[in-house]
């Protein structure tokens, strides 16, 4: 009896011993594998045609929360990118706001077709963020794809009167960003 018991307590220690460092070094993903912002603009503009090098480069490094050691992986970095897009979406759609109380009342139609873009974009953005928060990548691609589309429609309002977007280079901004965005996602999931 007394050699079973010693038996079973050799046998407990050793499965102690062997299953529990294992569980005991493992590390989270974004420690196991830092990423500098270079190489990740690199993998997505490679990835993705419309992700440009150097406005990736230039956009992340040039934003104070890309220092934060959260922004040292693909995870991170994809965090950042996309509320640096949600970021974008409210200061375009300020702008348009600003811009459409400029306009007599009649004609606001386009401004107020973009703010219900820009409005629907900045809800699906901080959608995405939570899924990358929550790592969901999956949906978090889904809404950050439906995200981009916000430009598009935008500038579409003004069909016809394409030299006349007054919102043009903060639609350009908003829909780069929310590419880098995706791109980062994609490479993170």
């Amino acid at each position: 009896m007394e050699s079973s018991s010693v038996l079973a307590s050799l046998i407990y220690l050793l499965l102690v011993f062997t299953v529990a460092p294992a569980h005991a070094v493992e590390e989270p993903e974004e420690c196991a594998s830092p990423v500098s912002v270079e190489a990740a603009c690199r993998g997505a503009s490679e990835t993705h045609h419309a992700v440009a090098y150097d406005h990736c480069v230039a956009s992340l490094a040039g934003d104070p929360r890309s220092k934060d050691k959260e922004a040292g992986s693909l995870h991170g970095l994809a965090m950042l990118a996309t509320r640096m897009a949600i970021d974008h979406a409210a200061s375009t759609e300020a702008k348009i706001d600003d811009l459409a109380d400029l306009e007599p009342e009649d004609a606001r139609a386009r401004f107020n077709h973009c703010l219900e873009q820009y409005g629907g974009a900045a809800d699906l953005l901080r959608d995405a963020l939570d899924n990358l928060k929550a790592r969901i990548y999956g949906t978090a691609m889904e809404q950050l794809s439906a995200a981009l589309g916000a430009a598009e429609s935008c500038e579409d309002a003004w069909k016809g009167d394409e030299q006349n977007v007054p919102v043009a280079a903060h639609d350009r901004e908003y829909g780069r960003m929310a590419h880098i965005a995706l791109g980062f996602t994609h490479a993170a999931a």
